[in-house]
């Protein structure tokens, strides 16, 4: 497979290189500004021109993402992201496309596309902003909002089984799903510039805060009273433990895994499962993105990692293969090909 190589910058570039001149107006306290941040950060430690860079988004508050970097940018419609941001890597496998959407932007009306670049496996990097509302309509529930929770558009409760976003993506044969939270945006950056090493459709869920609408949302996650106790930081080759001391862990049990403490009932850290984010076979990886609190720490870090051939590179093969190969070299080949007639 031939690999098309994004042209690196000749000069060192920093984070104010990638600082946009416009105003951003999220709100104070909003995630959002972290996750800005964090991309801010790790686009320079990537080392590609800033012309090579393209951010395009869909509708939404994470959609004005393109207007406050200092690259290109293409602001879509909503749900469209991933279809403009498909036809942007194909026309031009040189650039490296990052997509901008939120969990109603990506998984209600542009859940189509979604799940379709997320198949094909298309070498762009997609952040997914999960605030579980719709923050820029004004706190209508989304395809992600728990269900019960009190919204402008379900006063009684929603009654909607919400999606988890790392099951979606991984059912939709993703090759790179990654979790992260806007309250450590040291994690963010290392968990996108992963994100950009991988060759393929990667997908970073954000769990990030809209102060507005759904604020605390994710707040057994992050509370500093729980957070401890209900994140799981993924390292690639290293055993799943979590909790302040360390002390507990993750294990295989009955085809289920199920959360332990070393030291309780003869566990010793030896029992405990040795993440492997390059693992081809999807399984304990699906399991891992679906583990969630109370029960369960939420896993934090790169879930999956799995190399398999991406569409642009195959659309280009095919292309080098016919222009190799096509007894039509112009356009008087190509009219006088086959049958032809004279109009008298």
């Amino acid at each position: 497979m031939e690999n098309y190589t994004i042209e690196r910058s000749k000069v060192e570039l920093t984070k104010e290189d990638f600082v946009s001149d416009q105003m951003v107006k999220w709100c104070p306290g909003c995630g959002d500004h972290a996750i800005l941040s964090s991309v801010a950060n790790v686009f320079p430690k990537i080392g590609y021109r800033k012309e090579n860079f393209c951010l395009v988004s869909g509708i939404g508050c994470s959609s004005r993402f393109p207007y406050y970097m200092n690259t290109y940018g293409f602001h879509g419609i909503h749900g469209r992201a991933a279809a403009i941001s498909s036809g942007v890597k194909i026309a031009n496998p040189h650039l490296s496309v990052w997509m901008a959407t939120g969990d109603g932007d990506s998984m209600a009306i542009g859940g189509n596309h979604f799940i379709h670049i997320i198949r094909r496996n298309i070498d762009i990097n997609i952040m997914l902003f999960n605030n579980q509302i719709y923050g820029l309509t004004k706190g209508q529930y989304s395809p992600t909002t728990p269900m019960g929770a009190i919204t402008k558009t379900s006063p009684q409760g929603t009654i909607e089984h919400p999606f988890n976003p790392g099951e979606l993506i991984l059912g939709a044969q993703g090759t790179f799903f990654a979790r992260g939270v806007d309250t450590n945006p040291k994690m963010m950056t290392e968990i996108m510039f992963e994100a950009a090493r991988h060759d393929g459709t990667s997908v970073v869920e954000i769990l990030q805060n809209c102060v507005i609408f759904a604020d605390k949302t994710h707040q057994t996650i992050t509370s500093k009273d729980l957070r401890d106790d209900h994140q799981l930081h993924l390292k690639n080759g290293e055993p799943m433990l979590f909790g302040k001391e360390k002390n507990k862990g993750i294990i295989m049990k009955d085809s289920r895994l199920e959360a332990v403490e070393i030291g309780v009932n003869g566990i010793t850290e030896d029992d405990i499962l040795i993440h492997d984010q390059y693992q081809q076979d999807p399984g304990l990886h699906l399991m891992i993105a679906k583990m969630s609190p109370p029960h369960l720490p939420i896993a934090l870090g790169v879930i999956r990692s799995a190399m398999y051939p991406t569409y642009d590179d195959m659309v280009e093969e095919q292309i080098k293969y016919a222009k190799e190969t096509s007894k039509i070299r112009n356009m008087d080949d190509l009219l006088n090909s086959g049958d032809t007639w004279v109009i008298e």
